[in-house]
């Protein structure tokens, strides 16, 4: 269940919600550090589809992540609605491409439900779990840090 205002409760999140193929998904506030509209993304030769390239970030090289291929989804088709959602983990700087920002959100978090059993396993250990709307509309909360220390991830970081 979303509350729209805003709680001290210890198990209150707040997130920042965005659309990925017409379905809408989120991550922690505190684990976002900006969002931006899409910028030229340098491709780099010989990586995963699932890695759009890299963007300059005022000086500094940033991976941009196609958050949908990774989630087993098609490629994320840009528009002017595209939008980088810039993230952070231990120190680490990363770039998700989504199709559009969505509003902000307070979660309940003793509310969310697992991830649906239809999930790959790979999809579904990159989701915290799954919230339900007023409407009956899903929210999927993706967990970042499981998201950066992923195997896919890992394995790409060691061979580069």
């Amino acid at each position: 269940m979303v509350d729209d205002a805003p709680s001290a409760r210890s198990g209150m999140a707040k997130l920042v919600c965005f659309y990925l193929h017409g379905q809408e998904y989120a991550a922690d506030i505190n684990d976002i550090k900006e969002t931006m509209l899409v910028r030229p993304i340098t491709h780099v030769f010989l990586t995963p589809s699932w890695l759009s390239g890299i963007i300059n970030l005022r000086g500094d090289i940033v991976a941009v992540i196609d958050l949908a291929q990774l989630l087993g989804l098609p490629p994320t088709a840009l528009t002017d609605t595209s939008r980088i959602v810039i993230t952070t983990h231990r120190g680490k700087v990363g770039g998700i491409l989504v199709d559009r920002m969505a509003e902000l959100r307070n979660l309940d978090l003793d509310e969310l439900q697992p991830p649906p059993p239809v999930l790959s396993a790979d999809g579904a250990v990159l989701l915290r779990g799954v919230a339900t709307l007023d409407g009956g509309e899903a929210v999927r909360i993706l967990d970042l840090a499981n998201l950066f220390e992923s195997e896919r991830l890992r394995a790409f970081q060691r061979a580069t």
